[in-house]
């Protein structure tokens, strides 16, 4: 295929074209694509490996017949956005930030993904009447300090609506700083241009949050596209989720960790799975999660150890749940060591 005419995959038929999934699966990955949306840019596409059945890469990105299957416990909305949305586009859970989602779009469509209910192509952007609304909700709210740009993914809008939007919230003065979450310097690292970049710089100070789960996403590309951005003094920080077969063991973790503290990326958060509908077969314990955060204390440096969280159903919010040390006697718990 020509490289210049290479798109993003985004149905059954072209993930079987690819080799992605086996023929047989494709009626099931069909019913599947019916529920949620598929993306897998090129980037992501070079880099699974066809030949490995459990390739981690593929397993976050390539959809599965188990997604069909729905849990008890798993629910549509599985953190609360809905109850603490007092406008469209908003989310304010906590006193002092605020969640502004401009759209549901993504580069790609993660199959973990906590919003997976309403993301995707149909999924449309705020409109302008939506979007002033939201901003004045913003302004009219002096306790908010923090506005937090997240969708969907806010990098897949161009330049010029993504410099409006920042200069719009910059000048709210009692907002001290934004804040980007994105998957999109690692799945689609081209989006990030200069353009990019200097509509981000538009405003006040401005933090990045990169989704990455494996060291093998921070390619060349990747790893240059977050060079330009902490370049240009936006500091960057890293989210992970914790998902059985992608990032479940302590070597896996370490190496990914490292790899962001080494390229100026500052682990930030270790997301425990949350209960969103079709996702169980990522979900590890949150004893086997602990499990690990203790192991990686010992081992690795504080600058790359993130806050392992849990994200409590229903809308109550993020809480630590990191290991304990000790036991109820006061003895270290294995694998502390001195």
């Amino acid at each position: 295929m020509d490289g210049n005419r290479r798109t993003t995959l985004r149905d059954a038929a072209a993930l079987a074209a690819e080799k992605l999934i086996a023929p047989e699966e494709r009626d099931a990955i069909e019913r599947v694509a019916e529920r949620y949306a598929i993306a897998i840019t090129p980037d992501v596409m070079d880099l699974i490996d066809r030949a490995d059945s459990d390739d981690p890469i593929a397993r976050q990105y390539v959809p599965d017949a188990r997604e069909a299957i729905t849990t008890e416990e798993e629910r549509a909305d599985p953190i609360g956005d809905a109850a603490h949305s007092p406008v469209k586009g908003i989310v304010h859970r906590y006193p002092d930030r605020v969640l502004l989602k401009p759209t549901h779009a993504c580069a790609v469509y993660c199959r973990f993904c906590f919003r997976r209910e309403m993301v995707g192509p149909g999924g449309a952007a705020l409109d302008k009447d939506e979007l002033d609304a939201a901003i004045a909700y913003i302004a009219a709210t002096q306790a908010i300090r923090e506005a937090i740009l997240t969708g969907g993914d806010p990098l897949v809008l161009s330049a010029r609506r993504l410099r409006d939007l920042v200069e719009r919230l910059s000048a709210i003065d009692h907002l001290d700083w934004l804040r980007v979450h994105t998957r999109v310097p690692v799945a689609d690292p081209s989006r990030v241009t200069n353009d990019l970049v200097a509509a981000l710089k538009a405003g006040k100070t401005l933090w990045v949050a990169v989704h990455v789960n494996h060291a093998r996403e921070l390619t060349p590309e990747a790893l240059a596209a977050c060079a330009k951005l902490a370049d240009a003094g936006i500091p960057l920080i890293g989210q992970t989720v914790l998902l059985k077969g992608v990032n479940d063991s302590a070597d896996t973790l370490d190496e990914l960790f490292c790899a962001l503290t080494k390229n100026r990326i500052k682990p930030y958060y270790l997301h425990q799975g949350d209960l969103a509908p079709g996702t169980s077969h990522f979900r590890t314990t949150l004893a086997e999660g602990q499990s690990l955060m203790r192991e990686l204390r010992g081992r690795l440096s504080g600058l790359a150890q993130p806050t392992y969280v849990l994200d409590i159903p229903g809308g109550a919010g993020k809480i630590p749940v990191g290991p304990d040390w000790f036991d109820e006697t006061g003895a270290p718990i294995s694998p502390l060591k001195p």
